[in-house]
């Protein structure tokens, strides 16, 4: 199997990349059987994640990784769980925000494509 670290990385620097840029540029990450869990909101399809994203609150963001780990999912298909935390910086806020997500990715020709999603902001008590 390839380094799974490596996929990882490659991964996440791009999908936080891609979405503090131009959200709307995620779609080719997704299929129609791929879901998101946002704050609890199970949504499902490309179209419908993006149309989550895009709608999102905020006009800038910068995702700070503080945390990246990464495990493979199915001994008969290279595929991988991702494991994130880091910060997110809303807007230019002063005070970033804690979020963990996680990715679980499925190998498509010579890529990967995001089959599950979760994402959570992390609130101090």
């Amino acid at each position: 199997m390839a380094d799974i670290n490596a996929i990882a990385k490659e991964f996440t620097d791009f999908y936080y990349t891609t979405f503090d840029s131009n959200r709307a540029n995620l779609g080719p990450l997704y299929r129609e059987t791929s879901m998101l869990t946002w704050e609890g909101t199970p949504i499902q399809s490309a179209n419908a994640i993006v149309e989550k994203l895009t709608s999102l609150p905020f006009a800038k963001v910068q995702h700070k990784v503080t945390t990246l780990d990464a495990q493979p999912s199915n001994p008969a298909v290279a595929s991988l769980i991702v494991s994130v935390t880091g910060l997110l910086v809303v807007d230019d806020s002063p005070n970033p925000l804690q979020f963990s997500q996680v990715f679980q990715l499925i190998p498509d020709g010579g890529s990967y494509y995001v089959y599950n999603d979760v994402f959570r902001l992390n609130y101090g008590e």
